[in-house]
């Protein structure tokens, strides 16, 4: 490939996966000793198994299917790895493990050196027939010593209580005396677990309860239940064995809110709309909301259709529906601009009715009718500017994050979602189900300029962990300074002045989908959004309030490479427990001066819902190798690494676990070296694979994305000495149309 000429735009090089290749796994670690001897977990343990046991035995027989319940056992912080897993313990005893959740302990001794004190670890939800736990108990109780050694890895084991499962009613003399509730029960969506599901029915109706199991949710390991109970039934409905939390039903968020409310402006210039259609008609982006009123002047870009089962529309639904359409053809406009084409048609889906406000359960109704087009169609790209009025909570998963990671589990789908705008209230931590770690989580940022911060509206992080950076990005969402402006729904081409996350979110959509347009599908949606989030920028702002940083406002920043520079991605899919080496591309000759290196991976995963500690069922450990030359012993095989992706970037307070960032989907860093310590530099890429926390049975093929830049001042001409070195392997994304690329964000 020759170099492209000076004049010509150096777009970034694609096909970097022909730069990688299988390298055998290196030698492996020791694991760390147990923190107690096999006597002294017995010694722990026993009385308080023995506790349990009692406790388990005075459960009502209609409350434990076929015999069976559920108790605690809480690892030792130095044990979450899957590889300390106890599933030789539990098998010998006839347990299982269905769930888990994180939690902070402060464990009877460790052996680090430092001094004893709370730390993330893991609690499993453990399951098994109550004669299997009093032969675990008896085994403790004459010191058998068939006993196995991972018991030594276990910090406690308790009943699993009332008051652990019921959540958010605590107050209950100041509530109404029918309480709404969501129940999650510990049973999948497959004929194993159907009689768990049957039982629970039973129980419910024996105590009086009403359970909506026609509407009843599955995902993961975990099925969602509406119940209408009295406040005094619901203790005992918490004694049901494989219940893991009732809690009070979330409700839909209320986007009539001030803040996204659109204000006609008369007193602004018209813009021109444009009179052809979509540059390409046949490229169609979903957007779920309230729904286009007939007539709507975006009809010639945009087509409205009611999902199954929705009843009547509401008006300031359908207003919410027009914004977020508008921004997702145009951006936000500037007053008085010929507006350029939209780049797709948006198929509007209308999943808000007159009920949404008043029916408790209605978030169930809107999230199937999300999901029956999402299977039905399966767009590549959608948005969600909607969902319920609830924060992200670390150690459950709410339904609605649940069912749409299990949708994008597979990175065919580019999903904006908007994190709230609850960033002024008292809980202003976003809401679900911007906490998806296969979503792309958008708040919003207050002004299109340099001196732009986060709207005080947008909601902040961090998400739950696996998933901890959120928001994933800032785009431009409006301020009262500067409002973001879209067609008015009543008087086209006049514009309205309106903010929100809900006007962020598509916005962003449309730069990936600009980027789409632009390059075609030699982007997948996992290379866009590792792109999005390559050339974000943080402005050294604080992590939970803007994630990634603010997306470029001229998609040229992103797709076009300056002097001194050079930008390459790479797309492909790896194997569970494969070892893949990336070659970073750089010049023949030693780069003067400081060279940085910037790095953004990005990959989708199956999730394990009903094990929020445990999310991801995929990770990665990279491992970076900057000299080609250098060996940390004479006898070594692979140059000496370097550490590049570093914890503090997701946990500066060390609050995680040990192993958290492996579990990361995104792992973004940048680092300055000297160039004489570079060459021919290289990622190891490993492909963890898990299930439930443990050891994974059957580990799908991962798709990934890697976006790698590598800046030296002093090299002008380092996009041309790469392009020539690396001839026929590496490709300049030399766009497939013309179209103009910037975007207002």
């Amino acid at each position: 490939m020759e170099a492209p000429m000076p004049s010509e735009p150096r777009y970034f090089l694609g096909y970097g996966e022909r730069l990688t290749g299988r390298v055998p796994p290196p030698p492996g670690g020791r694991g760390t000793e147990p923190p107690y001897t096999l006597e002294e977990a017995v010694e722990r343990l026993a009385p308080r198994l023995g506790e349990t046991v009692d406790r388990l035995d005075e459960l009502p027989a209609a409350a434990c299917p076929r015999e069976q319940v559920v108790a605690v056992m809480t690892m030792h912080p130095q044990a979450v790895a899957k590889s300390y897993f106890p599933a030789q313990l539990l098998n010998q005893y006839g347990l299982w493990h269905v769930g888990s959740r994180p939690v902070l302990v402060t464990p009877e001794q460790w052996t680090r050196q430092d001094e004893v004190a709370a730390t993330p670890s893991t609690d499993l939800f453990i399951a098994g027939r109550r004669e299997s736990f009093n032969a675990f108990a008896q085994a403790l109780h004459t010191l058998d010593t068939a006993v196995p050694e991972g018991l030594r890895r276990i910090e406690d084991i308790h009943p699993f209580t009332v008051a652990e499962r019921v959540r958010g009613l605590d107050a209950r003399d100041s509530i109404a005396r029918t309480a709404y509730l969501e129940v999650v029960l510990h049973a999948a969506d497959t004929g194993d677990d159907g009689y768990i599901v049957e039982a629970f029915a039973e129980y419910a109706d024996q105590l009086g309860v009403d359970a909506r199991l026609g509407m009843r949710l599955y995902a993961g390991g975990l099925c969602f239940i509406p119940v209408v109970a009295s406040v005094d039934q619901i203790d005992g409905l918490s004694q049901f064995s494989f219940l893991r939390v009732a809690r009070p039903v979330s409700r839909m968020r209320d986007i009539a809110t001030p803040i996204e409310r659109s204000v006609p402006s008369p007193d602004l210039p018209d813009v021109t709309l444009p009179t052809e259609g979509p540059l390409d008609p046949d490229f169609r982006v979903a957007v779920f909301d309230g729904g286009l009123a007939d007539g709507s002047p975006l009809a010639p870009w945009a087509v409205g259709h009611d999902t199954d089962g929705v009843g009547k529309p509401v008006d300031t639904f359908l207003g919410h529906g027009h914004e977020v359409t508008s921004a997702l053809l145009f951006g936000s406009l500037a007053p008085g601009a010929e507006v350029t084409r939209p780049y797709c048609t948006v198929d509007h889906f209308r999943v808000l009715d007159d009920s949404t406000e008043a029916d408790p359960f209605e978030l169930y109704d809107v999230l199937g009718r999300i999901q029956k087009v999402l299977s039905d169609r399966r767009y590549e790209f959608f948005n969600l500017s909607l969902g319920p009025h609830v924060p992200t909570e670390n150690d459950e998963v709410h339904p609605w994050t649940a069912v749409l990671d299990e949708h994008l589990a597979d990175g065919h789908a580019f999903a904006s979602i908007a994190v709230g705008n609850s960033g002024a209230t008292s809980e202003p931590r976003i809401q679900v189900p911007s906490d998806c770690v296969n979503g792309v989580s958008v708040g919003a940022a207050d002004s299109t300029g340099a001196g732009w911060t986060r709207a005080p509206y947008s909601g902040i992080g961090p998400g739950r962990s696996p998933g901890v950076v959120k928001p994933d990005l800032l785009n431009f969402g409006g301020s009262a300074t500067q409002p973001f402006l879209v067609i008015d729904r009543d008087s086209a081409p006049s514009l309205s002045r309106t903010s929100g996350t809900s006007l962020a979110a598509p916005s962003l959509l449309r730069q990936a989908v600009g980027l789409r347009a632009h390059f075609g599908s030699r982007l997948s949606p996992l290379a866009l959004k590792a792109l999005l989030i390559h050339a974000a920028d943080p402005q050294e702002l604080l992590r939970h309030e803007v994630g990634w940083g603010k997306t470029p406002s001229d998609l040229d920043e992103i797709a076009v490479c300056s002097d001194g520079m050079v930008r390459v991605i790479y797309q492909g899919e790896l194997s569970p427990r494969q070892f893949l080496r990336a070659v970073i591309p750089t010049p023949a000759a030693t780069m003067a001066g400081f060279v940085t290196l910037r790095a953004t991976f990005c990959y989708a995963t199956p999730v394990d819902p009903q094990d929020p500690g445990n999310y991801t069922r995929a990770g990665l450990e990279v491992t970076f190798r900057p000299h080609a030359e250098r060996f940390k012993k004479d006898d070594a095989v692979d140059p000496a690494p370097h550490t590049f992706f570093k914890r503090t970037e997701f946990d500066p307070e060390h609050d995680l676990r040990k192993d958290a960032q492996k579990w990361e989907t995104i792992l973004h860093h940048e680092q300055r070296f000297r160039g004489t310590s570079l060459m021919r530099p290289v990622f190891d890429i490993h492909y963890n694979a898990r299930e439930g926390g443990g050891e994974a049975r059957h580990a799908p093929r991962m798709r990934y994305a890697l976006v790698v830049d590598v800046l030296s001042p002093r090299t002008p001409d380092l996009y041309d000495r790469v392009s020539a070195l690396y001839a026929g392997q590496l490709e300049a994304l030399v766009p497939l149309v013309d179209i103009p690329v910037q975007v207002q964000t």
